[in-house]
């Protein structure tokens, strides 16, 4: 009997996409006005610097992301998919809960801690059990992401309409508190419909599936760890970490996870028994990652600088929260991923759908036209006048169409070319590149200077060049790479 299903998808699809849209109401939501409320000094917020906020930030973006990596592991070799799913939503809940009480800075980093570990159980995990639902992959399983990617900006939208309005106009601790609602009914969706809607879907460990006797791991695998402690023990004894400030710590973190990534991609290559295309395969997703990283950094702006410009020097209309500024992504989202997924359709049936590489180099040009939008923007705020809420506006229309040619594409790219073993973990190292995004992001606004606001346009452009240099290299490697794809589009 033909399993029932709703459009055309197995119904498994939206129980994961209710519960991922819980789950990014209260991320986004509460994401919204963390900035806000570590620089507030007269509402009850933490009142610190914008070097200090825009570190603990990047460092709370980062850790979120960088935990899908023992996430993903923990779900491959010990918990199943599942059971990551459910510990990692109550631990966002309980997370939020302890952000929705006025506490001192200890008690308030525990709680982002707390969100930050659940979240690297859930984000990964949740992703690979969509893939499992389409074991025919292709043309349908794009549109299967397109629409759970959906999903994810109804959950962004609505949070921070609601925390953003709580947190900005009533009281932060309001706002937090939603955000821990929203995931309880995450997990209520969750806990009813996930058994008898995905059956046995993620259920299991990868390794338990995919290895019967069990393999011995290569030497070459405990020497590449090896050279990774020597690296970081090298960096620490020659005064290259910083530990006594928050952004000396941030920066630390951040050279700690490039290397960490490196040496994860060599042992792939070279210490797992790969195939020889399976090893063609993973050299592509090396080459997405770091395109996805220098997106992210420059598109998770929205939380850190752009949120600051939006506050401070840019008009707001009819009164409205600075952070609902941050919806028009969401909202763009939802208005252009239909039409341009029908797009790449309809361009596929007349045999002229861009390749892989060419729609993440897109996705970076289109980046780079926001940001030199931002740079007039700047300039403008330089006059001493607010600049127009066009220039926001304008700036994400560009970030999320070139989202929309990045994102769902290379979440997609990930769970069909990663080697079945080592979904969930390559699922967590896209996730990574995400988190070091969101640090650079950090750090990137903590160069933001109340007192020398002549550095705005130069520091827009610095993105805008960055954007355009690696989106090339992008484009020219589609071609001698086109055959490393194995038959997989």
């Amino acid at each position: 009997m033909a399993e029932k299903t709703v459009f055309g998808h197995p119904r498994g699809l939206f129980v994961l996409f209710f519960t991922e849209m819980w789950e990014r109401f209260s991320y986004y939501g509460m994401r919204a006005i963390l900035l806000l409320f570590l620089l507030d000094k007269t509402k009850g917020g933490m009142g610190l610097n914008e070097g200090e906020g825009g570190a603990i930030y990047g460092l709370y973006t980062f850790s979120v992301y960088l935990l899908s990596l023992p996430g993903g592991w923990l779900a491959d070799n010990i918990l199943g998919q599942r059971k990551s799913i459910w510990y990692g939503g109550i631990a966002i809940m309980l997370g939020h809960i302890v952000l929705a009480f006025p506490s001192d800075q200890a008690v308030f980093f525990s709680g982002l801690g707390l969100v930050a570990i659940g979240t690297g159980l859930l984000k990964p995990n949740i992703s690979s059990i969509v893939s499992e639902l389409y074991p025919q992959g292709g043309a349908i399983r794009d549109a299967a992401f397109s629409i759970f990617y959906m999903g994810i900006n109804m959950g962004s939208f609505f949070g921070i309409t609601i925390v953003g309005y709580l947190g900005q106009k009533v009281g932060w601790h309001y706002g937090f508190g939603a955000a821990a609602v929203a995931m309880f009914l995450g997990l209520i969706v969750y806990r009813i419909f996930a058994q008898p809607y995905l059956q046995d879907k993620g259920m299991y460990p990868k390794v338990q599936e995919v290895k019967a006797g069990g393999e011995k791991t290569n030497p070459l695998a405990w020497a590449l760890v090896g050279l990774l402690v020597i690296f970081i023990t090298y960096l620490q004894l020659s005064g290259t970490f910083a530990w006594d400030s928050k952004k000396g710590v941030a920066t630390s973190m951040g050279l700690i996870a490039i290397a960490v990534v490196i040496i994860y991609f060599a042992n792939m290559l070279f210490a797992s028994n790969l195939s020889k295309i399976e090893m063609k395969r993973v050299v592509i997703l090396f080459i997405l990652f770091w395109g996805a990283v220098l997106f992210w950094a420059g598109f998770e702006q929205q939380g850190s600088s752009l949120q600051i410009f939006a506050d401070r020097y840019s008009e707001l209309p009819f009164g409205i929260p600075s952070s609902w500024f941050q919806n028009f992504n969401p909202f763009f989202i939802l208005i252009f991923a239909p039409i341009l997924g029908g797009f790449w359709v309809l361009l596929e049936k007349k045999k002229l759908n861009p390749p892989l590489l060419i729609k993440f180099a897109m996705g970076l040009f289109l980046l780079a036209l926001g940001y030199y939008i931002m740079v007039w923007g700047a300039k403008t705020a330089l006059t001493g006048v607010k600049a127009s809420s066009l220039f926001l506006i304008f700036t994400y229309l560009f970030h999320t169409l070139g989202e929309v040619c990045l994102s769902p594409v290379g979440l997609s790219a990930y769970t069909k070319l990663a080697p079945k073993k080592y979904l969930s973990q390559l699922m967590g190292i896209w996730f990574v590149a995400t988190a070091l995004g969101n640090l650079f992001a950090g750090l990137f606004a903590g160069g933001f200077d109340e007192e020398n606001v002549q550095q705005m346009p130069q520091m827009f452009m610095s993105i805008v060049w960055f954007c355009l240099a690696v989106g090339s290299i992008i484009f020219i490697l589609q071609r001698p790479l086109k055959d490393w794809m194995g038959g997989i589009k």
